[in-house]
């Protein structure tokens, strides 16, 4: 065999390849494997509510988690490794803070496992566990995994969706899961001070969580100014470098960070224009709804509809009468009181106290919103 083009013998400084066949086992078995402990935080009182276990390779060369698994499933030993790492986490649960959870990453296509059950039947009780549903490779759905879901629950764990936003957590799976914690991606965290689509996308996912009784958890969070902009749109947990890294069970936060927490005003939470839907009477034409105010003198108002569902303008009986159409204004179900009402002091004065035409994310009409209800909740909410 030829000297190398420098003169060096072949192979000469070149890095021999793990081998993983040798360092999984041992891994699978616990040598060399570790748990660090991330810490999550409430915004609204500055303090630890949580942990994140997460797998380490301390006793070994190979330092990067990702590359491990990713080693694991390509050599055989997803199920294996994984139950080891699991394993490892809960060792330390018994010295949980009081009124701290802690959460555990699982890979879905793993939960039916016999390895992964084994480890739920040794806790036993699992509650103040949340279970984060990881998406490492495509789910295409959750059925089969509906009884070891169910299980998981019925033991008092509550389960989580990891990276919503990011891989293949859709919405779809979001649906499926309903889950108690949605994790959002540090690609959504990122640079969110600066970005509004990043703030009306997290502002929808903290929507669709309230709706479904789950908590929002932005992950990521690594700058200060991140922190006061996700605190900003009240979402209720967060975790990152910024607030604490991974570390021996079981670590605080920095102080001034708890510090500058407890000491943000309360994110007031309008209630929204849905809270005060009311339903009305619709009619297809200026003809038609004559003919309803001839029917019903006590009658306020008609909406007039146009084509698939779309709410044209609310007439009284003498528009209707005189086939007078001014377009009304409409707004969505989640708009916030505060925002309807500012829009709606922007309208010609005449037809400036007019019912709001409500509409849903399509577009159809849902409803109308009266401004004395609008006025009386924002009234509540700010007293």
């Amino acid at each position: 065999m030829s000297p190398a083009a420098d003169g060096r013998p072949p192979g000469a400084g070149e890095v021999a390849a793990p081998d993983w066949n040798e360092l999984l086992a041992a891994a699978c078995r616990g040598e060399g494997l570790a748990a660090a402990y991330q810490p999550i935080v409430d915004t609204a009182r500055g303090t630890v509510v949580g942990y994140e276990a997460l797998a380490r390779f301390p006793g070994f060369a190979e330092k990067n988690p990702e590359a491990w698994f990713a080693a694991a499933r390509r050599h055989g030993k997803a199920e294996e490794l994984e139950s080891a790492a699991i394993r490892t986490a809960l060792a330390a649960r018994g010295t949980l803070p009081p009124n701290c959870f802690l959460t555990l990453n699982v890979s879905p296509e793993l939960l039916p496992t016999e390895s992964i059950r084994s480890v739920w039947r040794n806790e036993g009780n699992l509650a103040g566990l949340v279970i984060e549903l990881t998406e490492q490779t495509p789910i295409d759905s959750y059925v089969d995994l509906e009884p070891d879901l169910n299980q998981l629950r019925a033991a008092g764990a509550l389960i989580a969706v990891d990276d919503a936003g990011a891989g293949y957590a859709g919405l779809r799976h979001l649906l499926s899961l309903r889950p108690a914690l949605i994790k959002i991606d540090r690609e959504l965290i990122q640079d969110v001070d600066r970005d509004e689509a990043k703030r009306a996308l997290i502002g929808m996912l903290g929507a669709f969580a309230s709706r479904v009784d789950a908590w929002i958890l932005a992950e990521g969070v690594e700058r200060v100014e991140e922190l006061d902009a996700l605190v900003s749109l009240g979402v209720p947990l967060v975790q990152g470098y910024c607030l604490g890294r991974p570390a021996a069970p079981w670590a605080g936060i920095d102080v001034d960070v708890a510090h500058r927490l407890a000491a943000k005003a309360p994110v007031a939470h309008n209630t929204t224009v849905r809270d005060v839907l009311e339903p009305a009477t619709t009619a297809m034409s200026t003809e038609t709804a004559a003919a309803v105010f001839a029917e019903n003198p006590a009658l306020q108002s008609v909406v007039l509809m146009g084509d698939y569902l779309r709410p044209i303008a609310v007439l009284n009986a003498e528009d209707a009468a005189l086939g007078v159409v001014t377009a009304g204004m409409r707004v969505n179900l989640d708009t916030p009181i505060r925002d309807a009402l500012a829009r709606s002091m922007t309208r010609p004065a005449a037809s400036r106290f007019e019912p709001l035409l409500v509409t849903d994310n399509a577009g159809r009409f849902a409803g109308v919103a009266r401004m004395e209800r609008l006025i009386t909740a924002l009234t509540a909410a700010t007293g």
